[in-house]
Formats: C-alpha cells, structure tokens, sequence
C-alpha cells in the first residue's frame, strides 16, 4: 500500500494512475456502457420477439384446420422457424390435428420437434406424454417406454404410471402392465384416475 506524506502526494499519485490506466479505464467505461446498452437492447429485443411471436402464433393457431393444407403448411414453418415456446405450442397444435386425421407420423414428428423448442419442464412433460401415447398407437412400445423415462416430477406419476401400462399391455406384458397401474392406483392421483387404472386392473383379471 502506498504511503502518501500530505496532499500534494496524493494529487501526484492520482495523476500518476490516470496517466497509467486512462486507457484502459476508458476502454473500461466504454465497455461498460456498451454492455448496459446491449444488455437493454437485448432485453427490450427479446420482449419485441416475443410479443411478436405471441401474435403470431395466435394467428396461426386459430386459423391451423386439418382440411386445410394451407393453414396447416403455415402453421408448420412457423413451428421450425420459432425457437421458444410459441414454436413449441404451435407443435403441439399441429400434432393434435395430425393425430386426428389419424397421421400419426407426422403426430410423431411435431412433438419432437416441438421438445427442441422449450427448456419448461412442464410442458417437456406434457409434450413427451403425447409423445408416448402416440408412439404406442404406432406400436413402438419400446419408444414409448424411454420417452416416459424423461418424464419427471411428482405430480407426473400416476399418469406416466397410466401410460406406461398402456405401453407394456400393447407389448403383451401384462403383469408389467398390472404393476404400472398398481403403482399408479396408490399414487397421489386424482379419484377418476385410481380408479380407471384399477378398472384396467379388473379388466386384466377378467
């Protein structure tokens, strides 16, 4: 630490410091600035985006009809072009009509497309839980298995443990498909849902 006698050496010294790091304290500064700006910048850009994104997927989402191609191809490049949770939503749209046409590949094709748009565990959940389903309706139990693996949370369970003994019905393991719904039916799971899974469990014995 430097010692300073009386105040002329403390002037002397400051003069020193700024004749040493000027430079860099005013790259310094300006970098700062910059930052703040862009940081701003940023922030003001992806509230723009977004707000964009919003109204555009509210467009496309209440034109999107399976009978008609031409709302369906717009829907579709909006989907692949919007990397958020628009994008997203906007997958899951699309799949439900697919799966309603009985399309199911392309069903398929948009909920993994739309698991690249959102990083919400929630909707991660909800989105491979189509998935799932799907997969099984295409008989790729196997598939649908590791999908539901990727499903986490307490409040997923009963309804993985409900889609997982579908999957393991459709391979023909049933006793698989009696613990799934077993554990299920203990699960903390809504009234309507213990008791279909123990209706699938009837329905086993039968």
């Amino acid at each position: 630490m430097e010692v300073y006698e009386n105040e002329n050496d403390q002037v002397e010294a400051v003069k020193r410091f700024f004749a040493e790091n000027g430079k860099a304290l005013v790259v310094g500064v300006v970098l700062g600035i910059g930052a703040l700006v862009g940081w701003r910048y940023w922030n003001s850009h992806q509230a723009d985006s977004a707000m964009a994104s919003s109204l555009e997927y509210q467009t496309v989402t209440s034109n999107v009809r399976a009978d008609q191609p031409a709302t369906l191809s717009a829907a579709e490049k909006f989907a692949a072009a919007t990397d958020n949770t628009y994008g997203a939503l906007t997958s899951l749209e699309l799949a439900q009509q697919y799966a309603d046409k009985n399309d199911l590949a392309k069903a398929a094709a948009q909920l993994q497309q739309a698991l690249t748009k959102t990083k919400d565990a929630n909707l991660q959940a909800l989105i491979n839980l189509r998935l799932a389903r799907v997969q099984v309706q295409l008989k790729q139990a196997d598939a649908a298995l590791k999908t539901l693996e990727g499903i986490k949370g307490e409040g997923w369970v009963a309804i993985v443990a409900d889609m997982r003994g579908e999957a393991l019905l459709s391979k023909g393991d049933k006793q698989g498909a009696r613990d799934a719904w077993s554990k299920g039916a203990q699960s903390d799971a809504s009234p309507a849902l213990r008791e279909m899974m123990q209706m699938k469990i009837n329905n086993l014995s039968s």
